[in-house]
């Protein structure tokens, strides 16, 4: 390592200069022609040459530069959007993403205040079971709880994005919870939704085929319907019409 050297000041370099004999006036007798102008020539030699060399290093530089160094870029200086998904299961913390490549974060708020609500995506039923699926919130979460009506909360890792749970009933509410250190969520619309079990295909069925056969039926009853009432309407000419005739042959004999 360098040691650091103070640099001397020009005008104690110019007195050792004259000092030690570095400089030499000629006499104007001396200078050729009739130009008298003296003449100052600067030989350095003995010890002032080797102060001259010994400041003429590399460690020395009448023109220093007193301004400190640009900061060196940080690795968390990269404008790119980490890899992170809110939905995704088992998804890394995004922290953890940014500390290891310098990739930004969304914005989160911090231990210290209670995380926003979750979002409630999707239930799906597993066999007698039903699938619970929601997405992260932007806030720090230890864990999750499934609130399914007035049964225990089911707790969950900050990480996971999914769970199965039981004893759900058609008409029961179902909310997820995110919760930290500061406090728990509060349960809202975008959290919370009423559970309704899918329809089963064979009743789907058969209420159309008991639609079909009362449409039919009705379409029957009206035909009927209608072909008395044009069989009514018939008998009831026929009888105007027998009746006109004997007036008119009645009428003919008095005559």
């Amino acid at each position: 390592m360098s040691t650091h050297r103070d640099p001397p000041p020009p005008l104690i370099i110019l007195t050792l200069a004259f000092l030690n004999g570095y400089s030499s006036f000629a006499a104007p007798s001396d200078v050729s022609g009739t130009n008298h102008t003296a003449t100052l020539h600067l030989r350095p030699h003995g010890r002032m040459y080797e102060m001259l060399e010994l400041y003429s290093n590399d460690d020395y530089d009448l023109n220093w530069d007193t301004t400190p160094p640009p900061p060196t870029p940080s690795r968390g200086t990269n404008p790119q959007s980490c890899d992170y998904n809110p939905c995704r299961e088992l998804q890394t913390p995004c922290a953890q993403l940014a500390a290891s490549s310098g990739c930004l974060c969304p914005g989160v708020s911090g231990p210290h205040v209670a995380p926003e609500p979750p979002d409630l995506k999707r239930l799906s039923m597993e066999g007698p079971a039903v699938v619970v699926q929601w997405c992260a919130p932007s806030s720090v979460v230890t864990r999750y709880e499934v609130v399914v009506g007035t049964l225990e909360p089911l707790v969950f890792g900050e990480d996971q994005r999914s769970g199965v749970v039981r004893g759900v009933g058609q008409g029961v509410e179902v909310c997820v919870v995110a919760v930290n250190d500061a406090g728990v969520s509060e349960r809202q619309r975008r959290s919370c939704t009423m559970y309704e079990p899918p329809g089963d295909s064979s009743l789907a069925l058969k209420a159309g085929l008991i639609g079909g056969a009362l449409g039919l039926l009705l379409l029957l009853s009206l035909a009927v319907l209608l072909w008395r009432h044009r069989a009514r309407r018939k008998a009831d000419a026929r009888i105007t019409q027998a009746m006109e005739e004997t007036l008119l042959r009645e009428g003919n004999g008095r005559g």
